[in-house]
C-alpha cells in the first residue's frame, strides 16, 4: 500500500477533518477558559481586588459573574455540551475582558490581545457547532445547531457584554488617546 493511498483513506471523510477542527479548536477555548476561571476562583480576593480597582460596581458579584461563565462555559465546550450556550457566556465575557484591556490606553494600542482572540473563536464555535466528537451530537443530534439558536445567541452574548459593562462598570471603554487618571 502506498502512502499516497493511506492519506487519501485518512482524508476522503471531508466530515472527520471537520470535527477534528471544531475539537481541537473547542478543547483549546475550553482548556484555556477553565484555566482562567479555576485562577480567579482559587484567588478570589485578587480577583474581587482587580475588579474593584478597575472601577467595577459591586466587584465581588462581577467576580462571581466572570469566574463561574469562565469555568462552566470552559467544562461545557471541553465537552461539547450546549456550544451555543457556553460560547455565548464565553464570548460576552471575553468582550468585557477585551474593554478591560483596552480602556486604560487608546483602543488601538493594543487591541489583539488573549481575550479578543478568545472570543472570536468562541464566535466560531457558536456558528459551526462542537462537530461530531461531542455531546451535542451524540446526545442531542446536533453537531452545528440551526442559525435560529445560534444568531439570537450571538446578539444576547453582545448585549450581555454591553449590559454588563454598563451596569457594572459605566465607562466607555474605547478611547483614541490615553486616558488622563
Amino acid at each position: 500500500m502506498a502512502t499516497t493511498d493511506v492519506i487519501k483513506r485518512r482524508t476522503s471523510n471531508p466530515s472527520a477533518l471537520h470535527d477534528l477542527g471544531v475539537l481541537i479548536l473547542r478543547l483549546s477555548v475550553g482548556a484555556t477558559m477553565v484555566h482562567g476561571g479555576v485562577l480567579k476562583a482559587v484567588d478570589f480576593p485578587s480577583t474581587v481586588q482587580f475588579m474593584e480597582s478597575g472601577g467595577w460596581k459591586s466587584p465581588t458579584f462581577a467576580a462571581y459573574l466572570v469566574t463561574a461563565t469562565e469555568i462552566a462555559g470552559g467544562a461545557a465546550l471541553l465537552l461539547g455540551l450546549l456550544t451555543p450556550l457556553a460560547s455565548c457566556g464565553i464570548l460576552a465575557a471575553m468582550i468585557d475582558a477585551w474593554a478591560v484591556n483596552v480602556s486604560a490606553a487608546a483602543v488601538w494600542s493594543d487591541p489583539f490581545n488573549v481575550p479578543f482572540l478568545v472570543a472570536f473563536a468562541a464566535a466560531a464555535l457558536l456558528f459551526v457547532g462542537a462537530g461530531g466528537w461531542s455531546v451535542d451530537a451524540r446526545v442531542f443530534g446536533r453537531p452545528r445547531w440551526p442559525g435560529a439558536v445560534t444568531i439570537p445567541l450571538f446578539l444576547v452574548a453582545v448585549a450581555a457584554a454591553v449590559t454588563t459593562w454598563v451596569l457594572l462598570n459605566g465607562v466607555n471603554p474605547l478611547h483614541l488617546s490615553t486616558p488622563t487618571p
